[in-house]
């Protein structure tokens, strides 16, 4: 048998992770947690299409139904009051605005091979959660009325 000229020191091995006692202690790296953010996104962007369309239909199609919309997001409608329809499009500007930036992220990271490095990675998605979370903070505040 040969052996191998530069043996390299033995790597850890990680086996099965059992969910009851080693999830809680795991940490995942901030790449990890975009990743997992941007799928979560998406989902959530799908679940609210219809949502979605029905905001686009109502504020375009008259000045009518423009003020149906208006309303609905300041006093509600049937049993759902205005502040849970704006929570829902807060999360939906959340879901938008991290899907966007983290595609963006992806985008380069394939466009510039030889850029991405662990640092980078780091680096750009914690970047990435900063943005996503200070323009929803900002543009919350716009739909809450606080400006």
């Amino acid at each position: 048998m040969t052996e191998l000229a530069n043996p390299r020191s033995p790597r850890r091995e990680f086996r099965n992770i059992n969910v009851f006692t080693d999830v809680r202690t795991y940490r995942l790296p901030p790449a990890g947690i975009v990743s997992i953010l941007h799928r979560v996104s998406g989902v959530i962007m799908f679940i609210l299409m219809p949502f979605i369309i029905w905001m686009f239909d109502t504020s375009v199609s008259s000045e009518v139904s423009f003020e149906r919309f208006k309303a609905v997001f300041n006093s509600g409608f049937s049993f759902v009051p205005g502040w849970f329809v704006k929570l829902v499009a807060l999360a939906l500007i959340w879901a938008y605005l991290h899907h966007f930036i983290a595609g963006l992220r992806h985008l380069w990271m394939d466009m510039s091979h030889s850029a991405v490095t662990k640092q980078f990675g780091r680096s750009s998605a914690l970047f990435t959660l900063a943005a996503s979370v200070l323009l929803t903070i900002v543009l919350g505040l716009k739909l809450f009325g606080a400006y």
